[in-house]
């Protein structure tokens, strides 16, 4: 949403994801066209701390410090994105005679839907594209817009953990941008890819060709949904629910590695195992169902286009109940994304946080490839930044 001058090659600004259950860093670079992870490192966040604004920050800005500190990070920039719960997304549809004040168009929108003030408030934008519309051509655009105070917030946090924030960007756009770099065959150019991030409170879902984004929808559905599901089935608290959704993972992965569950005094018992995949089923279904809208619109709205391919990113995309969900209700090919594929990762061990795939990374990597090349994510139009930085400039004045 707000960028600043970023080198183009060489070692990339940190990439930081702050996410409800962790916080991600990581550090890319590049000898030629050769990507390399350079630094990497997560820290979890209990659940008891996401209860208390002050404490959260707190506890954020202690394990960045310590993260840069333990670390082979290099510099202080970094680029980082909006919380999900803070940023308003909509689609919107202008006539080509009101493309020429779309400033106007876009103050009026964000007024009226969000409730959010204009001559403060940070509003971008993106093409989706051309669409008809009966008779009519019109341009589809995506709205993305934050209140001022947040984006203020954001930024003194990072500052107070001594990192030089370079630029802030979505969710949408990092998930985007971290897979564009992966489809530079000319096939894979005309195909729509889906990019879903499955989180612990938001399920973000992107539609992308031919190097642009078309679609983008935030839902408030994610992995604690399930956890409140099995708790609810099972008449257990919403910890203990997290906690035993761990323990049938670790056990799932133990018996695909040949231990027998029996040989674990702490195996779940069939009755118990069956409750927590009725309870995570039932949300998978809903999820499924709001996903399936998304699909309704993309074809209805951009006529022609075919979607071939779902990728799933992020914590809950390990979820096996709602992958086999999702399998038997959309009509695409699902497949767990690999965010560092091709990247070499000699120097770094991602032991503590791996999962296979490493999909959770995905936007921690969008992250810190901001500004590499051009791309539909980096062509936001910035509406107000200067203005923006403008009045930081006024208030640190004020302060000093």
């Amino acid at each position: 949403m707000i960028s600043w001058p970023l080198k183009i090659r060489g070692l990339r600004p940190i990439g930081l994801d702050i996410g409800h259950r962790s916080i991600k860093m990581i550090q890319l670079a590049f000898n030629g066209e050769q990507a390399i992870v350079h630094a990497a490192d997560t820290i979890r966040i209990a659940s008891g701390i996401n209860g208390d604004v002050e404490k959260r920050r707190s506890f954020i800005v202690s394990c960045i410090k310590q993260m840069l500190a333990r670390g082979n990070f290099q510099g202080k920039n970094v680029v980082s994105c909006l919380p999900n719960d803070k940023l308003k997304i909509t689609s919107l549809r202008l006539a080509e005679a009101e493309m020429g004040d779309i400033e106007q168009a876009l103050q009026k929108e964000v007024s009226h839907r969000f409730g959010l003030n204009p001559d403060r408030d940070l509003i971008n934008f993106l093409v989706a594209g051309s669409i008809r519309q009966g008779d009519e051509i019109r341009k589809e655009l995506i709205l993305f817009a934050a209140d001022d105070e947040t984006i203020k917030q954001h930024i003194d946090m990072l500052e107070q953990a001594r990192l030089r924030p370079v630029a802030i960007d979505t969710v949408p756009c990092a998930l985007f941008r971290s897979f564009e770099r992966l489809l530079r065959r000319q096939e894979d150019k005309e195909q729509t890819s889906v990019f879903i991030d499955l989180g612990s409170r938001f399920t973000t879902v992107v539609f992308g060709c031919g190097g642009e984004i078309s679609f983008v929808k935030q839902m408030p559905l994610g992995g604690e949904k399930f956890n409140r599901a099995i708790a609810a089935k099972l008449g257990i608290s919403i910890e203990s629910a997290e906690t035993l959704r761990e323990n049938l993972r670790s056990e799932k992965s133990s018996a695909g590695t040949g231990l027998q569950a029996s040989e674990n005094n702490n195996s779940t018992d069939a009755l118990t195992r069956q409750a927590v995949v009725d309870a995570i089923s039932a949300v998978a279904e809903e999820l499924a169902r709001e996903i399936s809208l998304c699909f309704r619109y993309f074809t209805v709205t951009f006529r022609g286009k075919r979607v071939d391919r779902a990728v799933f990113t992020g914590g809950e995309a390990h979820e096996d109940i709602l992958l086999d969900v999702l399998r038997r209700q959309l009509p695409v090919e699902i497949e767990v994304a690999q965010p560092l594929k091709g990247f070499d990762m000699t120097d770094v061990k991602f032991d503590a946080c791996k999962r296979g795939s490493l999909c959770d990374w995905a936007v921690a990597v969008g992250l810190s490839l901001k500004g590499w090349h051009t791309d539909s994510a980096e062509r936001m139009e910035h509406v107000y930044v200067g203005q923006t930085r403008e009045r930081r400039g006024r208030d640190d004045n004020e302060r000093n």
